[in-house]
């Protein structure tokens, strides 16, 4: 045992070993959700059609109140709690065992659904099956910034013992399914596409390593799965989207975890204009379904995701927030020395350091729903640039809460330019990112794509923004923290 069973429940656990009754039985029991029993009760005035009839609950038992011959006590399940009443009257063979019940353990009741005197629904059990014996006691108080990494660490605990975290999670998978929903629901099919990439492409970003035994050769865990998904738009799928768990080797904070969750699609004969309709067209469905308006609050603000978006220019917004145009090069150079940034990104060439001033000086304004649209091409490796607007590409991201939420392009089919920009990429890549050009992309482009959008989001942070939770931690359930050599 560990240090967090406690001696008295390990004592009630070998009594019920010898005595019984058994503490952790191979078989479960037909219970009926706890919201369902409330949701269809009625009131102590005007009883539901459930109040009189027999039902079962099971979940993790709460806040017991002893007043001799009743025990008042909750049970908590998935879907909620509802209260349950032992009486000694209707369990007296029972009554004994009731001594080794403990706030915290698992247990199955079976009784009449009812109500007190006072009009609270009650289940007033005639039976009691033990499903779990709890040696660890929950937490009195699960909440404050004191315990936030070991409400993460813990997590098995937080999602029964803290208010409304079991209800982030269930909202979360609500989510993915309104996203599948609604993209099959317009032609597109799911697919799954590689996890381990013999080379790290699709995005910039350091990758980790790991080595293949049989084949003596090392991979990488994918960064993104847009080369793959843009191969099977060569051959000829035309709609498909993948929900990818990534993997970065970077930073960890409010809005990074390296491992997370990301929606790639991808559709042929559409450019980036199309994948703003759709993007803006998802997140005000999905808000609506969620919530019944498209209104929610982020970090004490209030957004309306009721589609159609803003749009502005990365160039109108770059002069707006700096002062200077964003291809006035001696003007940006100055501005970054003035924000102080590091003279490293000197050695990664102009458009970095213009790409740093932007982050430093714009993002935190852009409050939105706001699409940014026509980023500098130099900024694009894999992006068609804008017939109409020379330097520029047909790039957009969107923006909630000054976050960056999805990135999305009108994606680059021609093999020879694919080719150069590949080139410059890995020339102009950190020393420490690997980088090597994807010979076998570019084949497939030589067979030929059709002009096609692409569309990524990040869907921890989309539903952080659905969910009202400052952190990308708070929407993991198991995120990446630093290894603890004991436990506490």
């Amino acid at each position: 045992m560990t240090e967090l069973a406690q001696p008295d429940r390990q004592k009630k656990l070998e009594r019920m070993r010898a005595d019984g009754p058994t503490p952790y039985p191979s078989r479960g029991v037909v219970a009926t959700p706890s919201a369902e029993l409330v949701a269809s009760a009625g009131t102590a005035e005007e009883p539901g059609p459930m109040i009189g009839e027999l039902v079962t609950v099971a979940g993790r038992m709460r806040e017991m109140r002893d007043f001799g011959k009743l025990i008042f006590t909750w049970c908590g399940d998935r879907s909620g709690r509802i209260q349950i009443g032992l009486q000694k009257k209707r369990l007296d063979e029972w009554w004994p065992e009731r001594k080794l019940l403990d706030s915290g353990d698992l247990v199955a009741f079976t009784g009449e659904l009812g109500f007190t005197q006072k009009g609270e629904l009650t289940i007033w059990a005639t039976e009691v099956h033990f499903q779990a014996k709890a040696l660890a006691p929950p937490p009195e108080k699960w909440h404050g910034l004191s315990d936030v990494e070991a409400r993460y660490r813990r997590r098995y605990v937080d999602l029964w013992a803290s208010d409304g975290v079991s209800e982030v999670f269930q909202k979360r998978s609500r989510i993915f399914t309104l996203t599948r929903r609604f993209l099959e629901e317009r032609g597109f099919l799911e697919v799954e596409t590689p996890t381990l990439h013999p080379i790290s492409g699709g995005a910039t970003a350091r990758p980790f390593v790991t080595h293949h035994n049989a084949l003596d050769t090392d991979l990488y865990l994918r960064i993104a799965p847009e080369l793959y998904l843009k191969r099977l738009i060569v051959g000829g799928l035309e709609r498909v989207f993948e929900i990818a768990r990534n993997f970065r080797n970077e930073g960890v904070s409010t809005r990074h975890n390296p491992e997370f969750t990301m929606l790639e699609l991808y559709q042929a004969q559409a450019d980036y204009t199309h994948m703003m309709e759709l993007l803006e067209q998802l997140i005000s469905m999905i808000a609506e379904q969620l919530h019944g308006t498209t209104k929610v609050v982020f970090r004490g603000e209030s957004f309306d995701l009721k589609a159609p978006f803003e749009r502005r220019t990365y160039a109108e917004l770059f002069r707006e927030y700096n002062g200077c145009d964003i291809e006035d090069e001696d003007a940006v150079r100055a501005r970054a020395k003035e924000l102080k940034l590091s003279p490293e990104l000197e050695k990664l060439g102009y458009w970095k350091l213009a790409s740093e001033v932007f982050e430093e000086t714009v993002e935190e304004h852009l409050h939105g729903p706001i699409f940014v649209t026509d980023y500098p091409l130099p900024l694009c490796p894999l992006t068609k640039g804008s017939e109409t607007n020379t330097g520029y590409a047909e790039r957009f991201e969107l923006f909630i809460g000054g976050m960056e939420l999805a990135n999305a392009f009108s994606e680059l089919n021609d093999p020879a330019d694919q080719m150069a920009r590949f080139e410059e990429q890995v020339a102009s890549k950190d020393p420490e990112t690997p980088g090597e050009v994807d010979i076998d992309y570019v084949q497939a482009l030589e067979y030929g794509m059709p002009p096609t959008g692409g569309l990524g989001i990040g869907m921890d942070r989309l539903v952080m923004v659905l969910t009202g939770q400052d952190s990308i931690r708070d929407v993991l359930l198991f995120p990446a923290l630093r290894q603890k050599t004991t436990d506490s």
